[in-house]
């Protein structure tokens, strides 16, 4: 292993984990930061969010079929080799990985720019995110091989090229959204739409000159491991090796199109939806399209909001999940219940807190973070709905994997899709219902994925999770904050205004919260030593009493 790679990797896996977990947390906080900025710009508001998030959904069909999930491939592939010290193997994947996924990313890229206007027109009835459409094809040009040299350093032990290049990506992308928004002020709503996605375009093609400075600095060093093999190379023929990554990486595709079809779902059939519900009381025909992805916007602006705890959420199931994996791999069955009991307990410390904050506050909320475009209070409450289930949702898909049930996942998330489908075809083309439509199709997906997984679990592990500990002190906690958090917002507002009022009302939240969860005894040493740096914080605790 080349020096760099070997000092990066001496790293250990909880420091790995962490890396990760702020690059994610770092990453979700700059992506709500610009969506947040350019939704307030002057032109942009709920309409341009509508273009703005309609178009990027279809590029994210075509992300998850030309490199989702690759990364995972790769490493996995180029991990074998790397372990048998076949380091020409593994750089031998690299290449045909890199070749076979670039081409499909220049074909989907061709794909999305020269049938931008029938995909836009036709499928999607919202004939002006066809530029949004052009803005982002340049970007699967560069995403695939991203994901290959992601997934080639981390199968030789070193995160740094994926955490660094992520975090670098977002920035780019943050920044150059903003920028592009603002210098495209007084065009039409959807060409300013479509500035803001260029960003995607702009920064994925930073992100790709990043790695490949980074792959340079370190190509010597892996031809020097190479040239230094001792041990026999497999022989596997050109064939032979792309059939060995398409059979891994076809099902891997396929399980993240399935995991992107929610939101496509609401892409596809919304804006068609609202145009046919408005359209039956007689609405102006030129104001359909724009009325359409003003509502689209407001649900976009409010799963924008609930996505930051559950990326959060997923960030503290990567830190525990392979524990749990591990446990079951090893038919220690106790120590599986202990990890996947401690995972719904952190899960619940912080989601059913966040679920009662914007349950209680939504409009404050939204009012604080897109003062110009403040609407969709309702669309938000009832968005929260779905959030426990949404994070129990990543617990359940690391315990079946570990259990080596992969595909159940996959089966739950296509029940969930074709039922959500169903829903919206149906609730949203009612005047009465429209955009709530959807709302209520999210929250019965992402119920129907939790109820299959839960009783897949349920007969393949035998849980013996505390409902009290892990459930019922965390909602009791949670709803007596939101009741106080309400009622200081309902006092400060009137003398403070909505801003301080808000910011006010959310620090009284975490202080009552915490107090609550301290007195009610629901915190162990045990689920502290769970958390990044949970034993210095439970030292803390135990010194003052506290647990």
């Amino acid at each position: 292993m080349s020096s760099k790679l070997k000092k990066e990797n001496k790293v250990s896996f909880l420091q790995n984990v962490l890396m990760l977990m702020f690059s994610q947390v770092v990453i979700k906080l700059l992506g709500l930061i610009y969506r947040v900025v350019i939704v307030d710009v002057e032109g942009f508001g709920n309409t341009g969010n509508g273009y703005y998030s309609t178009g990027y959904q279809i590029y994210m069909i075509l992300l998850a079929l030309s490199s989702m999930g690759i990364p995972n491939v790769v490493s996995k592939l180029v991990s074998e080799r790397v372990a048998k010290k076949d380091f020409i193997a593994a750089h031998r994947v690299f290449r045909f990985c890199i070749v076979i996924f670039t081409s499909l990313g220049v074909a989907f890229s061709a794909l999305l720019f020269f049938g931008a206007e029938f995909i836009a027109t036709v499928i999607l009835k919202a004939s002006g995110v066809k530029y949004t459409l052009m803005a982002l094809a340049p970007a699967l040009l560069v995403v695939p091989p991203n994901a290959v040299m992601r997934g080639y350093f981390t199968g030789l032990g070193s995160l740094k090229a994926t955490s660094t290049t992520l975090v670098v990506e977002q920035f780019f992308n943050c920044v150059l959204s903003i920028g592009f928004v603002y210098a495209c002020v007084g065009r039409d709503t959807a060409i300013m739409a479509a500035a803001g996605n260029l960003s995607t375009s702009c920064a994925c093609i930073i992100a790709f000159l990043y790695l490949v400075i980074f792959f340079g600095r370190r190509k010597g060093e892996l031809k020097a491991e190479c040239l230094a093999q001792t041990v026999p190379t497999e022989t596997k023929t050109k064939k032979n090796m792309v059939k060995t990554i398409l059979a891994i990486s076809i099902p891997i595709s396929f399980s993240s199109l399935i995991s992107v079809l929610g939101s496509a779902i609401d892409t596809v059939t919304v804006s068609r939806g609202i145009q046919n519900a408005f359209n039956t009381v007689g609405a102006v025909a030129q104001n359909l399209e724009e009325t359409a992805m003003e509502l689209y916007g407001i649900l976009q602006k409010a799963e924008t909001i609930t996505h930051l705890p559950l990326a959060i959420s997923a960030t503290f199931c990567t830190a525990i999940v392979p524990v749990i994996s591990a446990a079951i791999a090893r038919s220690d069955e106790q120590e599986a219940n202990r990890k996947i009991s401690s995972s719904f307990f952190i899960n619940s410390l912080f989601i059913f807190p966040c679920m009662a904050g914007f349950f209680v506050l939504s409009g404050p909320i939204l009012a604080f973070l897109y003062p110009n475009a403040p609407e969709g209070a309702l669309v938000l409450t009832l968005l929260t709905v779905s959030l426990p289930f949404s994070s129990i949702n990543f617990i359940l898909n690391g315990v079946l994997y570990g259990v080596g049930k992969t595909f159940v996942p996959a089966v739950a998330l296509t029940v969930g899709s074709a039922v959500k489908l169903g829903l919206n075809i149906w609730l949203v083309n009612i005047p009465n219902v429209n955009i709530y439509g959807a709302v209520f199709s999210t929250v019965v997906y992402n119920v129907l994925i939790f109820i299959i997984e839960f009783l897949v679990v349920r007969r393949s592990v035998k849980l013996q999770i505390d409902v009290m500990r892990c459930f019922i002190k965390p909602i009791f906690s949670s709803a007596v904050m939101g009741v106080i958090v309400f009622f200081t917002y309902k006092l400060l507002s009137g003398a403070l205004g909505n801003t301080a009022a808000t910011l006010i009302s959310v620090l009284v939240g975490v202080i009552v919260y915490g107090a609550l969860v301290i007195l009610t005894k629901n915190l162990n040493s045990e689920d502290l030593e769970s958390l990044p740096m949970g034993k210095k914080l439970g030292a803390i605790l135990k010194r003052f009493g506290l647990i």
